[in-house]
């Protein structure tokens, strides 16, 4: 893998509820070309600071885009390969990577290839591409799905087609300029992407391939599978709920385990994706979202921002049919459709971001906690000889901590006096501090 991974702040993008399509593909006549709307809001994304757009799902599929059936083909509601190649040389010309969404642990039911398993009976080459149960009545058999979903039919990985199958889907999309993100990865075996990686790696040594992997042991996986990196949910969940619960304490015993990955990886961190309630409806206090923002831009990782957060868009991710549909809304044509009060935290996300990128080093930075109490932290990111120090008050007092350090804040509102190398800062009520 090339460096260029320690550089990029993605968008992350889910494009069938961006660009307004249709809940089912079969209410699509015909072949709709709309990733051209993706493609102007690309200097959008750039000016906010970010340089590559991480896809939800586009590839052809009957409904949200994870009942995959046909992953060689752009959905119908997306457009074509046409216009995937001109979305691509957009982001290219912008300095923009793109990653796609690579659903490989299920077929859609719909799937030509699994209706054809079912109609060819038991003793078929692509029967073995399914974990089939078939009745001695000859109905349909019973198949293994993804956590009980009865649309989504489970792959057999140990099939040897499978395998050869999935390489080549990875080479023709990174062929054509992904890069890939590997959706639902801890459900498919370990020796599956043992098998998969190395053939696309050998073919393609710069992609940046990473899993979706919501819990677990994180290092353990990424060494049993040879990806690049995974989803790190738990800072995600600590982020928000220390952040509720006014405990840090919670924060800095996350932030412990995130530096024990650094060692062995860098995970893909995030405060928002299109799977779970937007930051700011998750958040009790409004006032916290920017510290939110603070913690994910100054840990270690690769950090995404999921389109929309950065205008502080609301969202409940609810358990019940059609439940992700507030979290994944469309977009206007043009981001001057946006309304006006999303502005000034689009504006925290450029000057974050904005430091970020002057400190490239916060890539592999780990953190140690300097003061720590229920409702403010003080930490210090840090690799080799660089350093930052965040601070955090979530309460509704101002508060006066001391860092060992002649410092100067670089963000946030607090007031800094330094004396005899040392330096006292004063927090504001729910106020937050960058210095360095």
């Amino acid at each position: 893998m090339s460096n260029w991974i320690e550089h990029v702040i993605w968008w992350h993008v889910y494009p069938l509820g961006f660009v307004g399509a249709e809940r089912e593909a079969g209410a699509c006549a015909g072949i709709v070309h709309r990733l051209d709307h993706l493609v102007r809001w690309l200097d959008y994304a750039v000016e906010f600071g970010a340089s590559g757009i991480l896809l939800g799902p586009i590839f052809a599929s009957s409904s949200h885009g994870y009942d995959t059936t046909d992953h060689l083909l752009i959905d119908r509601r997306l457009g074509d390969n046409a216009d995937f190649d001109a979305l691509v040389a957009a982001a290219r010309c912008r300095g923009l990577r793109i990653i796609l969404d690579g659903v490989f642990n299920h077929f859609g039911r719909e799937s030509p290839r699994f209706q054809r398993a079912v109609a060819a009976g038991p003793q078929s080459p692509e029967a073995a591409w399914f974990r089939l149960t078939w009745p001695p009545d000859g109905k349909e058999p019973d198949c293994v799905t993804f956590e009980g979903h009865h649309q989504l039919v489970t792959l057999n990985h140990d099939e040897p087609a499978v395998v050869d199958y999935v390489i080549r889907v990875m080479n023709h999309w990174l062929d054509r300029g992904a890069d890939g993100r590997l959706d639902a990865a801890y459900a498919v075996p370990r020796q599956f992407w043992q098998r998969v990686l190395p053939a696309v790696r050998a073919r393609h040594t710069d992609a940046f391939i990473f899993g979706e992997v919501i819990h677990g042991d994180y290092a353990g996986f990424v060494d049993e599978t040879g990806v690049d990196a995974v989803t790190q949910y738990e800072l995600w969940k600590a982020i928000w709920s220390a952040l509720n619960d006014r405990n840090f304490h919670e924060l800095a015993w996350a932030l412990g385990r995130h530096n024990a990955m650094i060692d062995r990886f860098v995970p893909q961190t995030f405060i928002g994706n299109h799977d779970v309630t937007r930051i700011a409806s998750q958040l009790l206090d409004e006032r916290h979202v920017s510290h939110a923002l603070v913690i994910l831009m100054t840990c270690g990782g690769t950090p995404s921002i999921y389109a929309g957060d950065e205008q502080a868009f609301r969202g409940i991710k609810e358990r019940r049919a059609e439940g992700d549909d507030a979290i994944r809304p469309a977009f206007p044509v043009t981001p001057a459709e946006l309304a006006p009060f999303g502005w000034p935290i689009y504006r925290l996300h450029q000057e974050l971001i904005g430091l970020r990128r002057k400190h490239p080093w916060l890539y592999r930075a780990k953190s140690r906690v300097i003061e720590l109490r229920n409702t403010d932290l003080v930490f210090e990111a840090f690799d080799e000889g660089n350093r930052l120090w965040v601070a955090l008050n979530l309460a509704d007092a101002a508060v006066v901590r001391t860092i060992e350090s002649g410092v100067d804040r670089l963000a946030g509102a607090a007031t800094v006096h330094r004396a005899g190398g040392r330096t006292e800062l004063t927090l504001p009520p729910h106020g937050w501090a960058i210095l360095g």
